[in-house]
């Protein structure tokens, strides 16, 4: 490279100066691939050296005394603290280091605890285990400004909130949960802000809304029917907060509000295309007290009043061309889950919402020139038609070559797109 841009200089097509400023600016890429590597490989060290104490000691457990499995029970947590100081006093600017002792302290953190009970025999189950784990686990993440700490606390309260309510319902209700995602918010509004293009960010926006659509319908216990209300608004939110400028520059992996939100309204708009939830509306005898009252109706106010009000905030100044059909879903679904205590019609228009999101994507995807969106819009369609197609009592012919018609459409559009996008790029 260095080569080519001295030829460059030679015969005056770059000056000095612009092949510096190349030269630092690959030099610069070079040293952050470098970091990257340095922290994974500081972390998987930390896992592994980690995994082998415990092994170690596993190996000869049984010839052990009380005292002395106490006491290896507490070494983990402290060699991790001594790694954590040492980075934080030594090394406060290696990312390498500030990782890896986190990392390590937050395992060690939940193997003392679960030796120390499997010592004393105390009675206990996971998801205490879990809450108490992550309880310890969360002052790490801004003591060591760790952000990898943040996203093994996530998965780690997600995994507490299911075991404790999916897993053991209905004994149980997971609403410390919703204190503990509070709690790490600030961090994620940390890194989101300060560090935009960081992997560590990218994760964290996939996994914050991962958790709150594995852990919403923990919230369901009386007026189940009303969740699909909640979830509605919730993937009209993650769409509303996906189309930010915020996200504009991003590549779409690593939108997982907008990949998530547009994957969760089309999801439940397909399970509801059919009859069997409208009909089980309107034959419950649901009271009008039972809906105020329950847990549901009030995460479902909550956030609709969120997702509302920051569409407001973002499309106050632009016009209906703007709206993404995503964003938008949650106003027109209520209206229908209204109307669906009275009509039988409700099924039908959710049926053409789907096809109608179908073609805005398609449209939109055909304007942008992507071809992951239009062939989203496309697999609406298609999808659509093919579940509609299978009620019918048509002959496996007939289904064959409807089939095959879709088909055809769909490597035509795609033919059609490329097409368009050569003639754009050669012009």
């Amino acid at each position: 490279m260095i080569k080519d841009l001295t030829e460059l200089v030679e015969a005056g097509i770059i000056s000095d100066e612009t092949a510096n400023k190349i030269l630092e600016f690959y030099q610069h890429k070079k040293d952050q691939s470098k970091n990257k590597l340095n922290i994974a490989f500081g972390i998987l060290g930390a896992l592994l050296v980690g995994l082998g104490i415990i092994m170690i000691v596993a190996h000869n457990w049984d010839d052990l005394s009380r005292g002395v499995k106490t006491c290896f029970a507490f070494i983990p947590l402290i060699i991790g603290q001594g790694f954590c100081g040492y980075a934080l006093f030594n090394k406060p600017g290696n990312i390498t280091w500030r990782e890896a002792s986190s990392t390590f302290l937050f395992f060690a953190i939940g193997s003392s605890i679960s030796l120390v009970g499997q010592i004393y025999n105390m009675h206990g189950n996971l998801s205490l285990f879990l809450l108490t784990w992550m309880v310890l686990g969360l002052p790490i993440i801004y003591v060591m400004r760790s952000s990898l700490v943040s996203q093994l606390y996530l998965c780690g309260i997600t995994y507490y909130a299911a075991e404790t309510c999916y897993w053991s319902y209905p004994n149980h209700e997971s609403y410390l949960y919703w204190l503990l995602l509070i709690a790490a918010l600030p961090h994620y509004y940390s890194i989101s802000k300060n560090n935009p293009n960081s992997n560590f960010t990218h994760y964290h926006h996939w996994l914050v809304p991962l958790s709150l659509t594995i852990t919403l319908g923990t919230i369901a216990y009386q007026t189940e029917e009303l969740i699909f209300v909640a979830y509605m608004s919730l993937y009209s939110l993650f769409s509303i907060i996906g189309h930010l400028d915020y996200f504009k520059n991003q590549k779409i992996r690593n939108n997982g509000y907008l990949i998530l939100g547009a994957l969760g309204t089309i999801s439940i708009l397909f399970v509801l295309s059919y009859d069997w939830y409208w009909e089980q509306l309107r034959t419950k005898n649901i009271s009008i007290h039972q809906i105020l009252g329950s847990v549901e109706f009030a995460a479902s106010l909550i956030i609709s009043i969120i997702a509302l009000g920051l569409l407001y905030i973002e499309k106050r100044n632009k016009t209906i061309r703007d709206f993404n059909p995503f964003e938008i879903t949650f106003i027109l679904f209520i209206l229908l889950f209204i109307l669906g205590f009275v009509s039988y019609i409700s099924v039908l228009l959710v049926n053409i919402l789907i096809l109608i999101i179908g073609v805005i994507t398609i449209r939109n995807g055909s304007k942008m020139g992507h071809l992951g969106v239009l062939n989203f819009g496309l697999l609406i369609i298609m999808v659509l038609i093919g579940c509609k197609f299978v009620d019918l009592n048509l002959d496996f012919v007939t289904k064959g070559i409807l089939f095959i018609l879709l088909g055809v459409g769909f490597f035509i559009t795609n033919y059609l797109m490329l097409k368009k996008r050569k003639s754009h790029e050669s012009k």
